[in-house]
């Protein structure tokens, strides 16, 4: 029964599980952040949030290639525990600085920017880290069954890791609550080294049905990989396209957001507490879509069609958004949108990268998942920012994300086909 709801076998339990609270504790972790990072955009002047994700470009710009160097230089067990334990040591030293500085002051906010690119560059490498080691262990077939599935870890952690500061942030400080994303990005490691472990029995005969086959030896390399491999390939390109477009999308969403917010609501508390309450139905519904629907859809619509589905989304999101610039109508546009990326559109985006080599695994998707993915921010908020100064407002805002949003669904639609070519079989094969 179970089987026939959610598409995972018997014999792939033990994996999926494992996999799953992976997720869980590094998505919990982060989602604790995630509304103290808003609040201190919101606190530290809504004008001054592109510049906030230009110093996260430069941040990534720094951050990618230190990360390539370790990938050529460590088995993957270990280059992925000390990403997690180097993430774990900036939050001890967050947690000592916040705790020293007085609310309101102007030592705060400038610690609160450093703490938004901080928490900028931390999501997306921990997730990125995280869906590198997925389709390394994972077959392409699998893939397309399973990365919804696996998935479910990260939403109840997203469930979770919300509510605790949802319920908790007028009874702890900002400060306080980071001794909880300490401690569950702890237990992420050790679900790293679980997961290792049970790959390397694979390795020794067991039946278990990951690429048991696959050695894990040092990737080797040079730093610069991953930037060389995207550049070179079209394939490549196409998810750089896919990313850039998502973000720009996504950028020009939040300084909507960040407006609609700073003119419905005066408290920050308040304002904390929405975000948290937001992040909580985005993840309900996220974790609905993920159980039953996420590998029912790819299985029969196939990679293509799967991918844009959310590109479509978005072109009539910002056509509401721009009939109607209102609280409500931008909260249904950015729960959908939000949970519609995280169940549907990137388990599928995941999926593009089980074709390739280990390297691209690792060092491409690196690049294109932190770097490129920022350089759509940087992108999306200046291009706000100079909309906004030749007076558009948030309706005619909206407006202009609609053909790109139009353009976003024909990249997906081809990455698609290409997927499909170098699979070698049909894109709705299971």
């Amino acid at each position: 029964m179970i089987a026939r709801l959610t598409g995972a076998r018997a014999e792939e339990t033990g994996i999926v599980l494992l996999s799953a609270a992976y997720f869980f504790f590094i998505l919990s972790a982060y989602y604790v952040m995630r509304p103290i990072r808003e609040e201190m955009g919101v606190a530290g002047g809504v004008e001054n949030i592109p510049w906030l994700f230009t110093a996260t470009l430069a941040a990534m710009l720094v951050a990618h290639p230190i990360f390539a160097s370790i990938v050529s230089r460590w088995p993957r067990k270990r280059f992925v525990s000390i990403t997690y334990r180097f993430f774990i040591l900036n939050l001890f030293v967050y947690y000592f600085v916040l705790s020293g500085v007085a609310e309101g002051s102007t030592a705060a906010v400038w610690v609160g920017r450093t703490f938004f690119v901080w928490i900028s560059v931390f999501n997306l490498f921990v997730v990125s880290v995280f869906w590198s080691f997925m389709t390394d262990i994972y077959r392409e077939r699998q893939s397309r069954r399973l990365f919804g599935l696996i998935g479910v870890g990260g939403t109840l952690g997203g469930i979770v890791g919300s509510s605790i500061t949802a319920f908790l942030v007028g009874e702890l400080s900002p400060a306080a609550l980071l001794w909880f994303s300490i401690v569950l990005l702890e237990c992420a490691v050790a679900c790293v080294r679980g997961l290792d472990r049970r790959v390397s029995r694979m390795r020794s005969g067991s039946a278990e049905p990951a690429q048991a086959s696959e050695p894990d030896p040092v990737i080797g390399g040079s730093a610069l990989d991953g930037i060389r491999r995207v550049v070179a390939s079209p394939y490549l390109l196409g998810i750089c396209a896919f990313m850039l477009l998502f973000t720009v999308g996504s950028t020009f969403l939040y300084n909507i957001q960040a407006e609609i917010m700073s003119r419905t609501f005066s408290d920050p508390a308040e304002r904390t507490s929405v975000f948290a309450r937001i992040d909580l139905a985005v993840n309900v519904l996220t974790l609905f879509t993920q159980l039953f629907l996420t590998g029912r859809i790819m299985r029969w619509l196939g990679v293509g069609v799967t991918l844009a589905l959310l590109p479509l989304l978005s072109v009539a999101g910002f056509l509401a958004l721009g009939a109607a610039p209102v609280f409500a109508v931008f909260v249904v546009f950015q729960v959908l949108r939000r949970a519609g990326n995280f169940a549907v559109a990137v388990p599928t985006r995941e999926v593009l990268y089980t074709v390739l080599p280990r390297r691209d695994k690792y060092k491409a998707k690196n690049f294109n998942d932190t770097f490129v993915y920022r350089a759509g921010d940087q992108v999306g908020a200046w291009s706000f920012a100079g909309l906004g100064a030749l007076g558009l407002g948030t309706a005619a805002l909206a407006w202009f994300m609609v053909p790109l949003a139009g353009l976003w669904l024909v990249v997906a639609l081809w990455l698609g086909r290409r997927q499909t070519v170098l699979a070698g079989k049909p894109a709705t094969a299971s």
